[in-house]
This record gives structure tokens, C-alpha cells and sequence, in this order.
């Protein structure tokens, strides 16, 4: 008999050893949560400056075209330009 009392002792003491708190249950949850957002966005992160790599920028390439032009035209348009004679009243 105190075999059997040894053995029911050591059922419950291992029972009140891997009992779980609800709040760290919990706890580990919310963990669990912040890592998958945290892998999530990481991955999205990567796959955009992969994107952002190799995907060639042809905006910047047609600006430089036309800048050198636009600036020319601009300051020999201010040079021609005379101001008109002002007109008096009567």
C-alpha cells in the first residue's frame, strides 16, 4: 500500500509541476502573434528591395533628357523679352 500511496503522490506532484498559468498562456499567445506579423513583414520587406533592384528606373533617364533643353530655352526667352512702354492715363 504505501508503493501505491508513492505512486499517487508522484502523479500529483508532476500534475501541480506542468499545471499552466492562463496568463502565460496567454502570454505565449500574443507572442506567437508578434513573431508571424514580425516574419510576415520582414518577408515583404526583402521581396521589395529585391523589387526595387532590379527594376530599372527609365523615369530618371527621360528627366535628364529634356532638363538640359528646358533650362536653355528659359534663360534665352528672359533676355528677349523688353518691357512694354507704359501707357498714361488721360
Amino acid at each position: 500500500m504505501k508503493n501505491l500511496d508513492d505512486l499517487i503522490n508522484a502523479a500529483k506532484i508532476q500534475e501541480l509541476i506542468k499545471r499552466e498559468d492562463p496568463q502565460e498562456k496567454a502570454t505565449r499567445r500574443i507572442l506567437w502573434v508578434f513573431a508571424i506579423i514580425g516574419v510576415v513583414t520582414a518577408v515583404a520587406g526583402i521581396a521589395y528591395a529585391v523589387y526595387r533592384y532590379f527594376t530599372p528606373d527609365y523615369l530618371d533617364d527621360f528627366d535628364d533628357d529634356f532638363d538640359d533643353d528646358f533650362d536653355d530655352d528659359f534663360f534665352d526667352d528672359e533676355e528677349d523679352i523688353k518691357p512694354a512702354p507704359k501707357a498714361s492715363q488721360e
